[in-house]
């Protein structure tokens, strides 16, 4: 036995990439309850992002139309740009049209992937690399979105007196520690504020929008859609740098459709088209009727919509909602690396539940740091909001328009609409989405190159990983041994029995694991019942207890053992034996030894794989979480058998 190396992860127990199964249905998992219970729990969780654009949107994209002064026509036209941009984009793409594919009631960007390769197939094709690419660009607005909401709203103290300016960065960064270090105590408790605190939030900026809507009532021309297209035609290349700004409005529309799961598809849609909604456009037509009756008040729009009375009870509660926004979106990181990991897109990472009632309330440690540690750099690097606006939105088009051709592929080959209707029906979006998204690309070196270089690496931490997986996985496959004829050599030279059950984790249940192969080469042992155990990973988010385990007898000495899950489950080793005993599977599990294989992987410039991503790939598996935590498997009743392999 070799219990050396540095490598864990890149043991046989890893899952297996996704099978052609579909279980039944896992809605039982989804969220229950009062339906406006729902609705206000939404509010909190879903809107965040979104709800706290009106802090810098309008700001910013006044801004970069302000070129010699800020006309009439100019602030009506980009009020015009936003209110058209949130009904387009957020009202009908996503909760209209996207929300309606649901996978297994969960949504997000790999859900789509899952489904549209349920038909087209699974492997490096156009739907993998969609869900990679707005995986990845998920993780650059992740960092961003924390970094640029808590800064806008610290940089509110500057307007209650200037004497808080030189602290404005250290209060921003104190916030950010903070937020970042109770995530290992988990948001069960503090999310029950969120729904309660993010609808007063928005019911102020209704107030304040109501206050200075009477400032000007031409500001209700902005509804006209000609406004905005009648500003764009007369901008020229301004007008295009003020389109990426204005996308600043519809940052977070992606979180509709990645909670869905939380919440149900009809809490979240009547909670943005009776309430959210309504709040933001009324905010944004307060800040341009005040900005045209006061045109000096564009220099920080949302703060100066407040009397002086309520300008720091303002400044407070928009700091409580930009935290409660970046929570939002650290948690959607950490679901979003769960699925990855479990779609075999990632490592397996350490995951932590935080609570015994709530299965999404999940810590990964490793994440956690390495957000913290990009959101940290962002704020030190930029210093303002301002400057970090020109970095924010292009991950989040990027990621819109993966999630557009993913529904484009879903609507033609899993709906069998047909390819002309198709083609109709997202050829608008596809054009809106790569406005924006060229809008945004001419802010490439004024910072937008961040969350692209980020989410380019992530993007080839992925493929890299997938890649040299199978490669790993097919070399196995070629040099492993078929349990049909290690069964037949048994018979014929059976080796020394001992007492008890011993389970080996493999991720092919065809062939037989190399810690049994060692295990007989070595100890010269075979206990008396042996089972072979793979847990796969299916194309649906849960699956029900009674269809996760199949049994099968291969012969006197072996059972296999297949355990399939939802992306969104953990694999839990003891729970799924436990099941399986119900099933009839006996065995005593204080007398069982859990056998692994531990891989060593070595570089080899032979492989399928340039030496760099040779390189990557195995930094990559030593950074791997410990299959034992992964599995939950009891420590003392693991053996490790090594082994090595080139890739």
């Amino acid at each position: 036995m070799n219990q050396s190396d540095k490598s864990p992860a890149s043991s046989e127990a890893a899952t297996s990439i996704p099978d052609a199964s579909e279980p039944v249905n896992g809605n039982d998992h989804h969220a229950r309850g009062p339906f406006l219970g729902l609705a206000v729990g939404s509010v909190g969780v879903v809107f965040g992002d979104i709800g706290t654009s009106p802090l810098y949107a309008l700001r910013e994209s006044l801004h970069h139309a302000a070129d010699g002064g800020i006309t009439r026509a100019e602030v009506i036209g980009v009020v015009s740009l936003m209110l058209w941009a949130l009904i387009l984009v957020v009202t009908i793409k996503y909760v209209m049209l996207i929300m309606r594919a649901d996978n297994d009631g969960e949504g997000g960007t790999l859900s789509l992937m899952a489904l549209t390769q349920k038909v087209i197939g699974r492997g490096m094709n156009i739907s993998f690399f969609l869900g990679v690419m707005g995986a990845a660009l998920f993780y650059g607005d992740s960092i961003i979105t924390p970094a640029i909401s808590v800064l806008s709203s610290v940089e509110g103290f500057k307007i209650v007196t200037p004497v808080f300016e030189p602290y404005v960065l250290p209060i921003a960064i104190v916030i950010l520690i903070l937020l970042f270090s109770v995530q290992s105590r988990g948001t069960a408790k503090v999310a029950t504020f969120f729904g309660p605190i993010m609808v007063l939030w928005f019911l102020t900026l209704a107030a304040l929008g109501l206050y200075h809507i009477a400032d000007d009532p031409e500001i209700f021309s902005a509804f006209n859609p000609g406004n905005a297209l009648f500003f764009l035609v007369n901008h020229g290349i301004i007008g295009a740098i003020v389109l990426g700004s204005v996308f600043l409005a519809v940052t977070g529309a992606e979180a509709l459709y990645a909670d869905m799961g939380h919440f149900g598809r009809s809490p979240i849609r009547w909670a943005w088209m009776c309430f959210v909604f309504p709040c933001l456009a009324l905010n944004y037509l307060g800040q341009g009727a005040m900005i045209l009756n006061h045109p000096e008040a564009a220099d920080n729009p949302f703060f100066r919509m407040a009397p002086a009375w309520a300008t720091l009870p303002l400044v407070i509660l928009s700091c409580v909602a930009t935290v409660i926004a970046s929570q939002a979106v650290i948690t959607g990181a950490f679901s979003l690396t769960r699925q990855a990991v479990q779609l075999g897109l990632l490592p397996r990472l350490e995951i932590r539940h935080t609570s015994d009632m709530l299965a999404g309330q999940i810590y990964l440690p490793k994440v956690n740091r390495l957000l913290f540690m990009g959101v940290i750099f962002l704020v030190v690097v930029f210093k303002d909001s301002s400057s970090l606006a020109s970095a924010y939105g292009i991950a989040v088009t990027g990621s819109m328009l993966a999630d557009a051709g993913l529904m484009f592929i879903l609507i033609w080959k899993v709906w069998k609409w047909g390819l002309w209707p198709a083609i109709g029906i997202m050829t608008p979006f596809f054009i809106i989405d790569f406005a924006f998204f060229g809008a945004n690309f001419l802010k490439l070196f004024d910072g937008a190159y961040m969350p692209l270089a980020f989410g380019g690496f992530l993007i080839v931490v992925m493929w890299t990983w997938v890649r040299g997986s199978k490669i790993i996985s097919d070399k196995a496959k070629r040099e492993s041994v078929p349990l049909g004829d290690l069964a037949k050599m048994l018979e014929k030279r059976p080796p020394q029995r001992v007492s008890g059950t011993a389970v080996f984790m493999t991720a092919d249940p065809e062939t037989s694991p190399a810690a049994l192969m060692h295990n007989l080469k070595h100890n010269h042992v075979l206990h008396n019942t042996n089972i072979l155990m793979t847990i796969k990973t299916s194309s649906v988010p849960y699956v029900a207890e009674k269809d996760q385990i199949k049994i099968e007898n291969l012969s006197d000495d072996f059972r296999r053992i297949v355990a399939t899950l939802g992306y969104m489950q953990t694999p839990r080793i003891p729970q799924l034996l436990a099941s399986a005993r119900r099933q009839g599977c006996e065995f005593e599990l204080m007398q069982t030894s859990f056998f692994l294989g531990r891989r060593t992987v070595k570089a080899s410039a032979q492989s399928g794989m340039p030496l760099w991503q040779d390189g990557l790939y195995i930094a990559l598996t030593r950074s791997s979480a410990n299959a034992t935590d992964f599995f939950h498997i009891p420590y003392n009743r693991v053996v490790e058998m090594g082994s090595q392999v080139t890739v």
